[in-house]
Protein backbone atom coordinates (compact mmCIF):
# COMPACT_ATOMS: atom_id res chain seq x y z
CA UNK A 1 0.00 0.00 0.00
CA UNK A 2 1.53 2.93 -1.32
CA UNK A 3 1.62 6.47 0.54
CA UNK A 4 -0.12 7.48 -2.94
CA UNK A 5 -3.03 5.37 -2.99
CA UNK A 6 -3.81 7.07 1.02
CA UNK A 7 -3.25 10.63 -0.27
CA UNK A 8 -5.41 10.02 -3.21
CA UNK A 9 -8.15 8.02 -0.86
CA UNK A 10 -8.35 10.92 1.29
CA UNK A 11 -8.45 13.97 -1.39
CA UNK A 12 -11.37 11.78 -2.69
CA UNK A 13 -13.15 11.00 0.24
CA UNK A 14 -12.52 13.53 2.54
CA UNK A 15 -11.57 11.05 5.44
CA UNK A 16 -8.96 11.20 8.00
CA UNK A 17 -5.36 9.50 7.08
CA UNK A 18 -5.98 6.56 9.47
CA UNK A 19 -9.43 5.64 8.09
CA UNK A 20 -7.99 5.52 4.54
CA UNK A 21 -5.29 3.33 5.70
CA UNK A 22 -7.22 1.21 7.64
CA UNK A 23 -9.56 0.93 4.86
CA UNK A 24 -7.10 0.45 2.25
CA UNK A 25 -5.31 -2.79 4.22
CA UNK A 26 -9.59 -3.74 5.28
CA UNK A 27 -9.81 -3.76 1.18
CA UNK A 28 -6.68 -5.52 0.54
CA UNK A 29 -5.24 -2.54 -1.17
CA UNK A 30 -7.89 -2.30 -3.93
CA UNK A 31 -8.45 1.42 -4.18
CA UNK A 32 -12.38 0.85 -5.27
CA UNK A 33 -12.93 -1.25 -2.87
CA UNK A 34 -11.50 0.85 0.07
CA UNK A 35 -13.74 4.20 -0.99
CA UNK A 36 -16.57 1.96 -0.84
CA UNK A 37 -15.51 1.11 2.84
CA UNK A 38 -15.25 4.95 3.67
CA UNK A 39 -18.60 5.48 2.33
CA UNK A 40 -20.12 2.92 4.42
CA UNK A 41 -18.54 4.03 7.56
CA UNK A 42 -18.94 7.49 6.68
CA UNK A 43 -22.74 7.11 6.09
CA UNK A 44 -22.78 4.46 9.75
CA UNK A 45 -21.03 7.96 11.46
CA UNK A 46 -23.98 9.96 10.00
CA UNK A 47 -26.97 7.82 11.32
CA UNK A 48 -24.92 7.99 15.09
CA UNK A 49 -24.96 11.54 14.68
CA UNK A 50 -28.80 11.99 13.59
CA UNK A 51 -30.09 11.98 17.18
CA UNK A 52 -28.00 15.11 17.69
CA UNK A 53 -29.47 18.94 17.66
CA UNK A 54 -29.15 20.54 15.18
CA UNK A 55 -29.91 24.23 16.05
CA UNK A 56 -27.58 26.42 13.65
CA UNK A 57 -29.36 27.83 11.02
CA UNK A 58 -28.15 28.76 7.78
CA UNK A 59 -29.78 30.12 4.59
CA UNK A 60 -28.98 29.31 0.95
CA UNK A 61 -30.21 31.33 -2.02
CA UNK A 62 -30.68 30.21 -5.82
CA UNK A 63 -31.55 31.93 -8.83
CA UNK A 64 -31.46 29.76 -11.98
CA UNK A 65 -31.13 31.74 -15.33
CA UNK A 66 -33.94 34.73 -13.55
CA UNK A 67 -36.80 32.36 -14.06
CA UNK A 68 -36.23 29.96 -10.84
CA UNK A 69 -35.19 30.93 -7.45
CA UNK A 70 -34.93 28.52 -4.01
CA UNK A 71 -34.55 30.06 -0.55
CA UNK A 72 -33.08 26.95 1.80
CA UNK A 73 -33.21 26.71 5.45
CA UNK A 74 -30.28 23.78 6.86
CA UNK A 75 -29.50 23.56 10.09
CA UNK A 76 -25.89 22.22 11.67
CA UNK A 77 -24.74 21.84 15.21
CA UNK A 78 -22.68 24.77 15.60
CA UNK A 79 -22.41 28.13 13.66
CA UNK A 80 -18.60 26.82 13.16
CA UNK A 81 -19.95 24.68 10.43
CA UNK A 82 -21.82 26.83 8.95
CA UNK A 83 -19.23 28.42 7.44
CA UNK A 84 -17.06 25.47 6.86
CA UNK A 85 -16.67 25.13 2.92
CA UNK A 86 -18.28 21.47 2.53
CA UNK A 87 -21.19 22.85 4.08
CA UNK A 88 -21.65 25.52 2.30
CA UNK A 89 -21.04 23.58 -0.92
CA UNK A 90 -23.64 21.21 -0.17
CA UNK A 91 -26.34 23.87 0.53
CA UNK A 92 -25.81 24.91 -2.59
CA UNK A 93 -26.03 21.93 -4.73
CA UNK A 94 -29.41 21.31 -2.74
CA UNK A 95 -30.63 24.41 -4.01
CA UNK A 96 -29.64 23.81 -7.50
CA UNK A 97 -31.04 20.80 -6.84
CA UNK A 98 -34.32 21.80 -5.75
CA UNK A 99 -34.61 24.41 -8.59
CA UNK A 100 -34.16 21.50 -11.09
CA UNK A 101 -36.33 18.89 -9.49
CA UNK A 102 -38.97 21.11 -8.04
CA UNK A 103 -39.81 18.77 -5.34
CA UNK A 104 -42.78 19.54 -3.43
CA UNK A 105 -41.62 18.56 0.40
CA UNK A 106 -38.30 17.82 2.19
CA UNK A 107 -39.24 14.37 2.57
CA UNK A 108 -39.96 14.33 -1.31
CA UNK A 109 -36.64 16.00 -2.15
CA UNK A 110 -34.33 13.68 0.25
CA UNK A 111 -36.13 10.72 -1.49
CA UNK A 112 -35.21 12.14 -4.71
CA UNK A 113 -32.33 10.82 -6.52
CA UNK A 114 -29.49 13.42 -6.25
CA UNK A 115 -29.25 14.98 -9.82
CA UNK A 116 -25.05 15.85 -9.84
CA UNK A 117 -24.98 11.83 -8.92
CA UNK A 118 -27.95 9.81 -9.61
CA UNK A 119 -26.28 6.65 -8.17
CA UNK A 120 -27.35 8.12 -4.44
CA UNK A 121 -30.69 10.21 -3.38
CA UNK A 122 -30.00 13.53 -1.77
CA UNK A 123 -30.35 11.86 1.62
CA UNK A 124 -27.58 10.02 1.36
CA UNK A 125 -25.62 13.21 -0.17
CA UNK A 126 -26.11 15.00 3.01
CA UNK A 127 -25.24 11.52 4.80
CA UNK A 128 -21.67 11.75 3.05
CA UNK A 129 -21.28 15.62 4.42
CA UNK A 130 -22.59 14.65 7.92
CA UNK A 131 -19.73 11.57 7.63
CA UNK A 132 -17.35 14.55 6.18
CA UNK A 133 -17.94 17.08 8.72
CA UNK A 134 -18.89 15.46 11.92
CA UNK A 135 -21.72 17.08 12.91
CA UNK A 136 -25.84 16.06 12.36
CA UNK A 137 -27.36 18.11 9.15
CA UNK A 138 -30.94 18.77 8.67
CA UNK A 139 -32.68 20.05 5.61
CA UNK A 140 -35.52 22.07 7.08
CA UNK A 141 -37.29 23.90 4.82
CA UNK A 142 -37.42 25.40 1.65
CA UNK A 143 -39.17 27.94 -0.50
CA UNK A 144 -38.94 27.62 -4.38
CA UNK A 145 -40.34 30.51 -6.87
CA UNK A 146 -40.74 30.02 -10.53
CA UNK A 147 -41.75 32.32 -13.18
Amino acid sequence: MAAEDVAKLREQSGAGIMDCKNALEEAGGDFDKALEIIKEKGLAKAEKKGDREAGAGYLESYIHQGRVGVLLHVNAETDFVTKNEDFREMAKNIAMHISAMMPSSVEELMEQDYVKDPSMTVEQYVKSVIGKIGENINVVKFACYAV
